[in-house]
């Protein structure tokens, strides 16, 4: 019997690196799949069934992937396929001569294209590796192929090895993955950096050719799209054509990226959203790159990449810097993480959605505490759930705060293969978990989430009371402090010659997006049958409500067209665009009349949105309460047109008949939904969406782009410009600086977030981006967003930090974004006091509670607060991402000591601090003791949250980008 990469076991649902049949059967299906083509077989990747469906509706989840190196020369844009070879025999033996465990390569034992070969973990014969949990293994695996004792060394797979006790003392290891995946807001700063990085590498001697992604980079555009028109037939044409007038220069740069570098697949807009299309198309589950199999892993530059976890693949969002360092072969350091096992069993009950689902995993996994670790999810209860519901559940790892949701491959993943007669097996062991969680689906109840951030669960039943609650409780994240005799108070206007009201809780902007919720077809048919109940009962959405349809691809919209996709346009949801839209932000203008309403007499409005987020500042400006829910709940609630209702009580509105129309008469039964999913989700539906995902679009393909493989600057677009990071760079790394009698240019509570340090979404009229973009010629119309602006530094410095919900302890309870200037006290903008603060010489901090950087993962979030002249960060607590975007972008991570905080010391915000750092980076040391001090004669001691050696040499050179550079020309010379 010999060895495979993955394994899966029906009975447990496990997934084991190192058992045979199933990378047997996982690499049959790169071939099958071309010769599935050639003679008339399904053609369909790893999948997903829903509860008990037919062979022939399973592949839902995951279909009609190509080849990997077939579909980059699909794709009309991308320039070179991956590495070749003249052989497949030569490639190979050149990997396993240059590899310490080239005693573990292993012929596979199939006739695959001349045959192919992987690395064996039981040929390592350790023990060990039968008790480590999955995702430990896919990290064991990568770290073997790779080792060359140069990046990876033998005694970084011990670390591995050992997890079970290295996991405890915070060792650090490297990972090289698969490949990388980009979205277009984080894809085009990072294609700027790459053209930037071009230029210095031509002035510092080398050759600017060498900057090139090294391991395959996939960029979907699914950021920019933003539901301007809505209620409309036309609202995805005329939404395209504004998104192309707006964002041509982004685009025309990215359309340059995809000639002028090598080995990247860009997908162009108007096809999907990236996770989505990276779990129907992308994801390889096994990767054959000239004959060497191996596991799909994944690093992405958006936090939700990890949503692929529930296809079985590994990956996980990390910082724009991570990521650029990784596409240019650099192993990405990691600490090697707890692994916290969750336990699934049961079913779930009748009419209870995978969102019910994964909001309850969210706020139990919070409750738990997993920031930083590995989830693996196991159970029984796990073959309950279908492939699109595990993703769901992945999906939202970044707001239960773990690194990781992992769900292995096992029979669901793998139904498609036993069909064509291969065969598993059931591992008798169980692995170790550094912790453990359970949780009976049977418990799981309708709910929602908010009204300010993902894990604050509310059940459906609770809602009205909960509501009410927040209206009275002092502002906070379940808070609005309204008095009293405001609470119920009701607005009335005219709205186009219709009366309308408002009050506390009127939901405003109802969107079914997300690739959280419109990747599952199973909810979004719930949304359709909803739609279509509703609609024959009599009900309405009242036309001040701003609701929209924005799927994460085509393929949703050809199940919905079996008959459901008109009652959702007949209520007021029309296909507005694919891509993010309202859930990164890009939720368009609330009509005029209805945002002076709510700004004149400051009501509480509410959004209601299918998504995974819901900050305060991010979903709408004028939205303070904003709450995740299933697709059909968003639905609900826009027909009920108020989060202030008992749906078991009263009734959602009055239909035909003035009869009153209850939640309970337009719900459907699981049985009715499954039934409908099973003859409509379609193999063929997958197969032709991405048959023509590289083609483009007419405007996309009318594109004229230069050719030069170094980049032209143009000193006058507002939307690409040179940055500064290479400006005066030399061979030599600057070191350690020293920070002296710095100021606070900002102080923080708890819980900032990325939204509120950089935000994405759209650009207020009276900010300082705003200003600059008026004074270069731009109209308040084609402001666009913070999000599409990424390219410009000179526009994102002016929005960092430029959230109007910002809380700024320097200021009091005021929001916005502004604080004080505390040599002179004067009130400023955050920028201006920067400028001159860094015009002063003078350095600059910022304090902060827990949670710091919470959110999307974004570079500009570190970017801008490097531009600003902030030197370092104190903060109680880091969120994964942003800490690690601030070590790679040379600003400093401090954590205050457990138990204490900038009250416990003393700390007002307007002392002056000193860090005081070693001179030389060979006397630090990651996670030491760092001593700061004051101008009022406070000291205190704080942890230094450079994790690694590797990022403390980032620091050295000044940030990772300046490392890989003087890397890239020392290696060439």
């Amino acid at each position: 019997m010999g060895q495979l990469i993955t394994g899966p076991t029906a009975s447990h649902g496990r997934f084991l690196l190192g058992h045979v049949p199933c990378l047997k059967a996982a690499a049959a299906v790169f071939s099958s799949r071309r010769r599935g083509k050639e003679s008339g077989r399904p053609d369909g990747g790893i999948g997903a069934a829903t509860r008990g469906p037919p062979p022939s509706s399973l592949l839902y989840g995951s279909t009609c992937r190509i080849r990997p190196h077939q579909r980059h020369a699909q794709n009309a844009t991308a320039r070179a396929a991956l590495p070749s070879s003249s052989s497949t025999g030569s490639a190979m033996a050149t990997t396993a001569s240059s590899n310490t465990f080239s005693f573990a390569l292993r012929r596979l034992p199939l006739d695959l294209e001349g045959g192919g070969s992987y690395y064996s973990l039981p040929a390592l014969r350790d023990p060990r590796i039968d008790k480590l949990p999955y995702t430990i293994r896919v990290l064991l695996e990568s770290a073997v192929r790779n080792c060359d004792e140069f990046q990876i060394t033998k005694e970084d797979v011990e670390k591995i090895l050992g997890w079970e006790k290295t996991s405890m003392k915070l060792v650090d290891i490297p990972l090289k993955p698969s490949r990388v995946l980009l979205q277009d807001f984080t894809g085009v700063p990072i294609l700027v950096d790459l053209a930037s990085m071009r230029g210095a590498m031509s002035e510092l001697g080398g050759d600017p050719d060498k900057i090139n992604p090294m391991v395959p980079a996939d960029l979907v555009i699914d950021h920019s799209v933003t539901a301007n028109v809505v209620r409309s037939d036309n609202a995805v044409q005329t939404n395209m054509e504004l998104e192309f007038e707006r964002n041509k220069e982004r685009f025309t740069f990215l359309k340059w990226g995809s000639s002028a570098f090598h080995n990247m697949l860009i997908i162009p807009p108007g096809l999907g959203i990236v996770h989505q299309v990276n779990l129907e198309y992308l994801a390889r589950v096994v990767f054959n790159r000239n004959g060497l199999f191996y596991p799909d892993s994944v690093l992405g530059t958006d936090s939700h990449t990890i949503m692929i976890n529930g296809l079985g693949v590994l990956g996980w969002g990390v910082g724009g810097i991570d990521a650029e360092a990784a596409m240019l072969g650099q192993p990405m350091s990691m600490v090697l993480p707890g692994v916290v096992g969750f336990k699934l069993n049961g079913t779930l009950r009748n009419g209870v959605t995978a969102t019910d689902l994964v909001l309850t995993v969210t706020q139990m996994l919070r409750k738990h505490g997993v920031v930083g670790k590995f989830v693996d999810f196991y159970g029984r209860g796990m073959e309950e759930l279908a492939l699109a519901d595990r993703a769901t559940i992945a999906n939202m790892a970044p707001e239960y705060g773990a690194t990781v949701g992992f769900f292995p491959v096992d029979h669901i993943t793998l139904q498609y293969l036993k069909i064509t007669g291969r065969e598993d097996e059931t591992p008798t062991i169980e692995p170790t978990f550094s912790s453990y969680l359970e949780l009976d689906l049977r418990d799981v109840e309708p709910c929602i989430s908010g009204p300010k951030r993902p894990h604050n669960r509310v059940t459906l039943k609770d809602m009205k009371a909960d509501w009410h609650a927040c209206l009275q409780n002092k502002i906070g994240f379940k808070g609005y402090a309204v008095p009293k005799d405001l609470q119920d108070r009701v607005v009335k206007f005219d709205f186009h010659g219709q009366t309308a009201e408002l009050k506390h809780g009127s939901v405003l902007i109802a969107a079914i997006t997300s690739c959280t919720n419109t990747s599952n077809p199973t909810v979004m048919i719930s949304s359709g049958l909803v739609a279509k109940k509703a609609y024959e009962l009599g009900l309405e959405v009242k036309p001040w409500v701003k609701t929209s349809l924005a799927p994460g691809s085509g393929v949703v919209t050809k199940y919905l067209r079996s008959g459901l996709l008109r009652y959702l346009s007949d209520l007021g949801f029309n296909l507005v665009g694919y891509g993010c839209t309202t859930c990164i932000g890009n939720s368009g203008d609330l009509d005029q009349i209805v945002a002076d309403a709510v700004t004149e007499n400051e009501i509480i409005a509410a959004a209601v949105l299918s998504g995974n987020r819901n900050f305060e500042g991010r979903i709408h400006p004028l939205t303070q309460a904003n709450y995740l829910a299933s697709p059909p709940l968003v639905i609900v609630y826009a027909l009920a047109g108020t989060a202030d209702i008992n749906f078991e009580e009263e009734p959602i509105g009055t239909g035909k008949g003035d009869r009153p129309v209850f939640l309970r008469d337009i719900w459907p039964s699981s049985e009715e939904v499954s039934e409908i999913v099973q003859s409509n989700v379609l193999v063929d539906m997958f197969r032709s969406t991405y048959e023509v995902i590289t083609k483009g679009n007419p405007m996309w393909n009318q594109l004229v782009v230069p050719t030069a493989e170094v980049y032209s600057w143009d000193p006058s677009s507002t939307y690409i410009r040179e940055p500064p990071f290479f400006k005066g760079m030399t061979m030599d790394p600057p070191g350690p600086r020293s920070i002296n009698d710095a100021y606070c240019l900002l102080s923080f509570g708890d819980c900032v977030t990325t939204d509120h340090i950089s935000p994405a979404g759209s650009i207020h009229k009276d900010s300082l981006a705003a200003k600059y973009l008026v004074e270069h010629g731009v109209k308040p119309k084609d402001f666009n967003s913070y999000g599409s602006r990424r390219g410009n530094y000179e526009a994102m410095m002016r929005g960092t930090f430029g959230n109007i919900r910002i809380v700024n302890k320097l200021l009091g309870c005021e929001p916005g974004p502004k604080t004080i200037h505390i040599p002179t006290g004067e009130k400023l903008y955050v920028y201006d006091a920067a400028m001159r603060y860094k015009t002063d010489g003078q350095d600059t901090i910022v304090l902060a509670g827990s949670e710091y950087g919470t959110g999307s993962s974004r570079d500009w979030d570190a970017k801008g607060t490097m531009l600003l002249g902030v030197k370092s960060v104190i903060a109680k607590s880091f969120e994964r991402i942003h800490r690690s975007n601030l070590v790679g972008m040379g600003v400093i991570p401090l954590c205050f000591k457990s138990g204490e905080d900038m009250e416990s010391i003393g700390l007002t915000g307007h002392e002056q601090y000193t860090i005081h750092l070693p001179s030389s980076v060979h006397e630090m040391r990651p996670g030491q003791d760092i001593v700061v001090t004051t101008s009022t004669g406070k000291s205190f001691v704080c942890t230094l949250r450079f994790d690694t050696e590797v990022e403390l040499s980032y620091y050295d050179h000044g940030g990772i980008l300046h490392y890989v550079t003087r890397k890239l020309v020392n290696a060439a010379c």
